[in-house]
């Protein structure tokens, strides 16, 4: 029996042309801008091109590059003969990339030119690959003392010449590995399907989002994110709108002056730089053009939310998604947001809380969080014990804990290994981290599990002050203890000059719990 067709590079682009929005912006930005026409014929160019090369249906071809015009051709173009895209953070080193290369058996590596030396230094350890794409060279040669084939990425796309016919694909075929640590820690690929591009647009971006034509999105989370990829490419795309890439390194100077320049009307990013933008100096209309904000990544501390909508004048909606899901499953709605909470689930998901031994548990109650819907990935790559841990049958294993109220929202209290035993109860870290939040002395804050020389467990604040801000550790205990139930409260505050993230921009909580024990075991 064989499947309908379905590409999901056709349903972005070719859709929106057919429709007679071809002369649409489809993608502007520092680094260039493309109608939807245009769009279409660079991706049909470079898949045939690519074809041209040897490069084959259902193989992977790993990309290695910033948000440009170049970056989003590539992914679609890919996808649309029938190849697996896997574009994968610009943050790894030259060993890391290596490892995911050989991981992936992807025969083909596409950069842009930053990233040349890594991919070069990577390509050493990866004797599989057999051609190097890069979109530009400084001298307009690509270096040819590297092993692979090397060839500009223009020279590829002119190779296409006359367009190929799009592979025939199928909702079901791969189109899509996203790499991430999970639940679980190595980097591993999750594997999507052209479906799932279709089924969260569906879903978070139409019926969440309500994205339209007329709007113009801007991301701070990269294409290489589940989120990023979402929100600047399939969101904009599948709506006829317009998406906003910048290739570089977001900072809040350099996001604030994009967004005042480009004038989105969507923006996302994560409640770190939420937080960092409050720490800004940016201008309190600098967001006027934006009518909705997105935070995802991690639970939006209520503080952060208040600050920047009243500063900034413009709502957050906070939700929960993942690399596994493609993008948010629950999340805070237009008009109806309740800070603090991720919101309720999102139309065409379904979830449930589960006890420790797998029976549900009440309204009120915490619980491990299970999520189906169709954009769930078929599984990891190469892992299977760990497939079967993470995808149990049509639900998805969060490892995120979670309450529900009687009313649907769920409130998160932390990833389900974070949370702590004091005194025989469990504190959530985000229920203390949302306190300390709200004293004016506290930029940044990680509540974590710090165990005594009687191997008790002990909630430890690990702070970062405000600018211009002095931390007073009893001070903050007190303000804990006033606003919590007392067994709450951090036993030790610890200031330290910055918390250490992900490249995703998450805290990494096993390295604060690292450093919390290094500090109070020299004050013993």
């Amino acid at each position: 029996m064989t499947s309908e067709s379905f590409n999901a590079s056709v349903f972005l682009v070719d859709r929106q042309v057919e429709a007679g929005r071809g002369d649409r912006t489809a993608i502007t930005g520092p680094a260039g801008g493309l109608t939807y026409a245009e769009l279409a014929a660079h991706v049909a160019e470079l898949a045939t091109g690519l074809q041209s090369l040897g490069v084959r249906p259902e193989e992977r071809v790993l990309l290695v590059m910033s948000d440009r015009p170049e970056t989003a051709i590539t992914i679609l173009a890919v996808m649309r003969m029938g190849a697996v895209a896997v574009p994968v953070s610009t943050m790894y080193n030259g060993t890391e990339l290596a490892t995911l290369i050989r991981d992936s058996r992807a025969r083909v590596v596409v950069a842009t030119p930053e990233f040349a030396p890594t991919v070069q230094e990577a390509l050493l350890g990866a004797p599989e690959v057999v051609l190097f794409v890069l979109t530009d060279a400084p001298d307009r040669r690509p270096a040819q003392s590297i092993r692979p084939t090397v060839r500009l990425w223009s020279d590829v796309l002119e190779t296409g010449g006359q367009a190929g016919r799009t592979y025939d694909t199928w909702r079901d075929s791969s189109a899509l590995w996203l790499y991430t640590s999970g639940t679980t820690g190595a980097p591993k690929a999750a594997m999507h399907r052209h479906g799932a591009i279709q089924d969260v647009y569906e879903t978070y971006g139409r019926q969440v989002l309500g994205i339209r034509p007329e709007d113009r999105c801007f991301s701070v989370a990269r294409l290489f994110f589940a989120y990023g990829i979402g929100n600047s490419l399939f969101f904009p795309l599948a709506a006829g709108a317009t998406a906003i890439l910048d290739p570089a390194r977001p900072t809040p100077g350099g996001v604030i002056a994009r967004v005042m320049e480009e004038r989105p009307t969507l923006f996302f990013a994560g409640p770190t730089f939420f937080a960092a933008l409050l720490a800004s100096d940016a201008p309190d209309d600098a967001f006027q053009s934006v009518r909705l904000a997105v935070s995802a990544g991690e639970a939006l501390p209520a503080e952060i939310y208040r600050r920047f909508t009243d500063r900034f004048g413009v709502d957050i909606i906070d939700g929960l998604g993942s690399t596994e899901a493609l993008h948010i499953f629950v999340s805070n709605h237009p008009g109806r947001v309740r800070p603090g909470s991720s919101g309720t689930v999102v139309p065409g998901y379904e979830a449930k809380l589960l006890d420790d031994f797998g029976a549900p548990v009440k309204d009120g109650e915490p619980g491990h969080l299970y999520v189906r819907g169709d954009s769930v990935a078929t599984g990891y790559w190469c892992r299977t014990a760990t497939t079967r841990q993470v995808f149990q049958g049509e639900w998805l294993r969060t490892g995120d804990t979670y309450v529900r109220g009687e009313d649907g929202f769920y409130q998160c209290l932390g990833r389900s290994n974070d949370m702590i035993k004091a005194g025989g109860i469990w504190v959530s870290p985000m229920e203390v981290e949302a306190r300390l939040l709200q004293h004016t002395s506290v930029g940044e804050c990680a509540v974590v599990a710090y165990v005594d020389a009687d191997g008790l467990e002990k909630p430890v604040a690990c702070v970062v002050s405000a600018p211009g801000r002095t931390v007073d550790a009893t001070e903050l205990i007190g303000f804990c203890r006033d606003g919590l139930a007392s067994f709450k409260r951090p036993r030790e505050v610890l200031v330290l000059d910055e918390l250490p993230k992900t490249a995703t921009g998450k805290i990494q909580r096993v390295v604060v719990r690292q450093i919390a024990a290094d500090l109070l075991g020299k004050t013993r």
